[in-house]
């Protein structure tokens, strides 16, 4: 596997603030979501925690919370929310990818077109950023990190298949959260900016 934090680290540095769209699960939706993985014993990857389990939409490279007008970017994400009907994301089996340990989620449809809502809603700001939406519905159970090189994928492959539980969990598609988020280099966190709710949501 290939260090995912090397890779992304060539347009996003360690500890730099980058602004993010996310579905993010509740906390017992996560911990439904994060508990059959967190007994991976497999140096070279990073499990993430309930926490820190996210869902990207959309991630604007380069742009961070102060260059942007965020009144007028609410405003209109906003706007576009009440057209999107609350939905739900159903993920199952993990996929070992690349860069990480992948769960995958449908139905894509309603997904894509909150991505592409987020994305156009983005460019009309009129900042300065690369736009690196998420062709998919999928949340990562681990990153591969240091020492990534060095995963043996077969054994990886096996361990996942002896998870003998239900490993299919959803989550309720209700609202937008837009965050500031970074990394250290062996893990992501953020810090909460602003939720947008879709149509008929409250609170």
């Amino acid at each position: 596997m290939d260090n995912f934090f090397e890779r992304v680290g060539r347009v996003w540095p360690a500890e730099r603030r980058d602004l993010h769209w996310h579905i993010l699960p509740t906390p017992g939706e996560a911990d439904a979501l994060a508990s059959p993985y967190q007994g991976l014993s497999v140096p070279g990857l990073q499990s993430v925690p309930p926490q820190w389990m996210h869902c990207t939409l959309l991630h604007t490279v380069g742009l961070g919370r102060s260059a942007v007008d965020l009144d007028a970017l609410l405003k209109d994400v906003a706007s576009f929310a009440q057209t999107v009907r609350p939905f739900t994301l159903t993920f199952d089996r993990p996929s070992i990818g690349a860069t990480a340990v992948e769960i995958s989620g449908w139905p894509g449809l309603p997904f894509t077109r909150i991505v592409d809502g987020l994305t156009e809603a983005m460019v009309r700001t009129r900042s300065v950023f690369t736009a690196a939406p998420s062709r998919f519905p999928h949340l990562s159970a681990a990153y591969a990190a240091e020492g990534a090189e060095d995963v043996d994928v077969l054994s990886l492959k096996a361990e996942l298949a002896h998870i003998e539980q239900t490993l299919s969990a959803t989550v309720v598609v209700d609202r937008l959260h837009l965050v500031e988020q970074w990394h250290d280099g062996a893990h992501i966190t953020w810090k909460p900016v602003a939720t947008v709710p879709l149509a008929g949501v409250t609170g």
